[in-house]
């Protein structure tokens, strides 16, 4: 039975959640973390992962909303100019 975050464990953002993702992923990687930390960072990390995952579907969901379930390609200025 998987035990879902606590409303205290998650992160108030996007945005922080992808910080502190990219923290865990530094640690594990340069090999700062003992055998035990590293499992509760990985742990940690694949929580945040999910809860980034699952923003990342509700912002497509509205976007998806917003243009009427048919999704244009983004094109920048540039893109724009050069087709020209």
């Amino acid at each position: 039975m998987s035990k879902k975050l606590l409303s205290a464990d998650l992160p108030s953002s996007f945005e922080e959640a992808m910080l502190e993702l990219e923290q865990l992923v530094a640690q594990m990687e340069a090999g700062e973390l003992p055998l035990e930390a590293s499992v509760a960072a990985y742990k940690r990390g694949s929580e945040l992962v999910k809860y980034c995952a699952a923003q990342l579907d509700k912002v497509d969901s509205q976007v998806k909303v917003l243009e009427g379930e048919m999704l244009k390609p983004f094109t920048t200025d540039a893109a724009a100019e050069a087709d020209e």
